[in-house]
């Protein structure tokens, strides 16, 4: 039976009419349709169609021949598009949404944007200035070079014939293939853009060869056969796809997070409960060790994955709170009067504690104190020299139990960016978790775009990487998939962008404390446990089922919990950095045939732990980040100090048999005089940022340049180059909230968002401000 039929196109059509030239606004969505299902001869009479939604369905490209004059407005998302091409031929087109298509890539966006003139609306977004390069700056460009091979190289041929022809321009085409523009990200969108002008080129000449005389036998060119790449269709469970939203849920499920629509706005006054401060990380988990997968379950849509710990593992569908036209707020606080920031002409804002000069007046020369191994960095960073400007724009309170505006004790672990899509590009989603839940963020708007809950678990760690999700053929798409791992002890894998949570696997008896994938092998990941262990696991890639297979590849013994795992960016394939309860320890992770458990090679022991007592030890490696190929930065709780030191001439002061290596520091940075642990610091390299929270809510940012690095000396402690404070949120009649301890902190690579998270269930998303 037909799927599409004048019947059908009449009831859902828009005004109500008993034509269909009169249809202005049609509905076609979430039928289950696939591309064959779409009747051209039929369509194509909606000659004044001017609003299609085709999203929610199945379907793989747009039906060639498809002719709609008047169309402006089409919603294309949710479907499995796996080329756009087709698109061409709405070349009316204003607005476009195709999120949600699991094989599109920015090299296809970049592609639409080109093919359809009029579109300035894509995904919700003004494209407008994006467009215009795409279409006329970077084809400019293009242009030049691909005129450039041809004068260097080629020459039409004489006598001009079909064949002559076809294998001149074919020579072309193959050395116009090289020619490089843009990021790599991009290389798909370039060489399919390079051979549209070399042909149009081409064909220019032959063209002015035929008006000065010469005779040109079939100047068309040869067209490439491309052969799509077939696949089966996914059914992700049910008979049919609807919004999660909606999807009647079995008794089985456990019960899905709410909208984010109804999540806590800080807005209506409840006081603010003590902070719990640790007390919620857990040193042991009640589950009983489950067998570790060979491959995940048959993925299914689903609302949550709360399964009980004996059932088959099922894959959990995400709630999606960004499908409609316009995005869903998350629960933000009114902030009303935030810590003003001064003028540029007036005092800056003052820093720590006792700190009454500038940042540069400290960099003295000083002696070396205890023998504590210390020198002037190497390292160049070659940082902008200028620092950057923060102000909140927003703070969010999306993982409350229950949406309850109430919940001030749930406490935040731990947030991370999603890697960005263009190479040179920042990244404006970040992911952040606590309790029993994990949101996507989008931080330019505060829209929570996705959201996962699992009663009963609490999450401490995620991880972000890209893997290649195989397709029939052998070609491979990157896409960016989430790890979470909490109290349970078990690491869910999602794939945020198609609200799926496709697979799950047991990495300990007890619960996981922190997780981190290897930037260089982008299916490794490494998971720290409470059972005083760090596990290498290979993930592998993901089939287009979202099958997978997990190998355990190294088990590394640390004596105490592991807080910070941390990988150097000049050699992440054989060393691994572990701050622990205990210290930090270095470990060789090279793979061999032992897959064994393997310790520690040796310690990294800081001038702090001299200050030993009956009661502190400061070995606690509670922050831990790189800010460079050669600089770390560490910290331990109660140390009121933040140790940069070169991991190169540290490792080279051991001598392979003593255990301890003394840390070779660079310098000390002031910072907090607190008690509390697991306050972590982060890095933003590219801007040689170092910033960590405190107990108060403020942020302490330390902006190293090359200038300052080649001043460091040893002695005294440097200052903050800033010190941001909490901002400050007011809830309605109560005034304003105090400032909670910040328990973690990320920064996107370009700095333009900065994420700090609380131990009182609040987000706060900080933006660079423009100079």
């Amino acid at each position: 039976m037909e799927k599409i039929t004048e019947k059908i196109l009449l009831e859902k059509s828009s005004p109500k009419t008993n034509k269909l030239e009169q249809i202005k606004i049609l509905n076609l969505s979430r039928m289950g349709l696939k591309s064959e299902d779409l009747p051209v001869p039929l369509l194509s009479k909606l000659c004044s169609l001017e609003q299609l939604d085709l999203s929610g369905n199945m379907l793989q490209e747009i039906p060639k021949g498809l002719h709609l004059p008047s169309l402006k407005i089409l919603n294309c998302s949710n479907n499995d598009l796996e080329d756009v091409v087709s698109l061409e031929a709405l070349r009316n087109i204003e607005e476009l949404r195709l999120e949600d298509n699991l094989y599109l890539t920015v090299n296809d966006e970049h592609k639409v944007i080109f093919l359809l003139p009029k579109l300035r609306m894509f995904n919700g977004k003004d494209i407008s200035s994006t467009a215009h390069h795409i279409r006329h700056g970077s084809t400019e460009i293009l242009g030049k070079r691909v005129i450039g091979v041809w004068e260097r190289s080629f020459s039409l041929p004489d006598p001009i014939t079909a064949q002559s022809l076809a294998a001149v321009e074919k020579r072309f085409i193959a050395a116009c293939a090289q020619i490089k523009y843009g990021p790599n990200s991009l290389s798909e969108y370039t060489k399919w853009r390079v051979e549209m002008i070399a042909k149009e080129y081409l064909k220019s000449l032959t063209c002015s060869e035929e008006e000065e005389g010469g005779k040109v036998t079939d100047t068309t060119p040869t067209k490439e056969n491309e052969t799509r790449t077939e696949r089966k269709t996914r059914d992700l469970g049910g008979n049919s796809i609807t919004s999660p939203q909606k999807r009647t849920r079995n008794n089985s499920e456990v019960a899905a997070e709410a909208s984010p629509r109804k999540s806590s706005r800080l807005a209506s006054a409840a006081p603010v409960e003590a902070s719990p401060r640790k007390s919620t990380r857990v040193t042991s988990t009640p589950q009983k060790a489950g067998p570790i997968m060979s491959s995940p379950r048959k993925h299914t849509r689903m609302t949550n994955a709360g399964t009980p710990e004996g059932s088959p593992r099922k894959s959990s569908r995400l709630e999606n709170a960004g499908k409609t036209e316009s995005p869903r707020k998350a629960a933000k606080s009114v902030i009303s009067t935030p810590t003003s920031r001064p003028a540029k002409d007036e005092t800056p804002r003052k820093t720590a504690k006792d700190q009454t000069t500038s940042q540069q007046s400290k960099l003295k020369t000083a002696k070396t104190e205890n023998n504590t191994p210390r020198k002037t960095a190497s390292a160049k960073l070659k940082v902008p020299q200028e620092p950057v400007s923060l102000q909140p724009v927003h703070v969010l309170q999306c993982h409350s139990r229950q949406d309850s505006p109430e919940d001030f004790s749930t406490q935040l672990w731990a947030c991370a960016f999603e890697p960005p899509r263009e190479c040179s590009g920042g990244s404006r989603t970040v992911a952040t978790c606590g309790g029993e839940t994990l949101c996507v963020i989008d931080c330019e708007s505060g829209h929570v775009l996705k959201k996962y809950k699992v009663p009963g678990e609490e999450f401490f760690s995620i991880a972000w990487s890209t893997v290649l999700m195989s397709r029939t053929g052998g070609s491979g798409r990157p896409c960016n998939i989430l790890a979470a791992g909490g109290k349970r002890g078990l690491v869910k894998l999602i794939h945020p962008r198609v609200n799926l949570a496709f697979g799950e696997f047991r990495a300990s008896r007890r619960a996981i404390s922190i997780m981190r994938f290897s930037p260089r092998s982008a299916s490794f990941l490494f998971t720290g446990t409470y059972e005083n262990k760090i596990f290498l696991w290979d993930i592998g890639g993901l089939d287009r089922d979202y099958n997978f297979k997990i190998s355990k590849l190294l088990v590394l013994e640390t004596g105490s919990t592991p807080l910070h795992l941390s990988l150097p960016p000049s050699s992440p394939d054989t060393h691994l950095l572990s701050g622990c309860d205990d210290g930090l320890y270095i470990f060789n992770t090279e793979l061999s045939k032992n897959t064994q458990k393997r310790n520690e090679e040796m310690e990294i022991v800081f001038p702090v732990y001299k200050k030993k007592d009956k009661k502190n030890t400061y070995r606690t490696i509670d922050g831990l980040s790189f800010l460079s190929d050669d600089i770390v930065a560490s910290k331990s709780h109660m140390q009121g100090s933040i140790y940069l030191w070169s991991w190169r001439a540290t490792r080279a002061s051991w001598n392979g048999r003593k255990k301890e290596v003394a840390a070779v520091v660079l310098a000390e940075l002031q910072w907090s005089s607190t008690d509390i642990p697991y306050l972590s610091l982060s890095t933003c390299p590219g801007y040689g940022y170092v910033v960590c929270g405190d107990e108060q809510g403020r942020l302490w940012m330390y902006h190293i340049t090359d200038t300052m690095m080649e001043n460091f000396k040893s002695g005294k402690t440097i200052s903050a180059t800033e010190v941001l404070e909490w901002p400050s949120p007011v809830r309605a009649g109560m005034g304003a909230l105090e400032g909670p301890s910040i328990n973690s902190i990320a920064m996107d690579p370009e700095l333009h968002y900065l994420v700090a998270l609380t131990d009182k269930n609040m987000a706060v998303v900080w933006k660079r401000e423009s100079r």
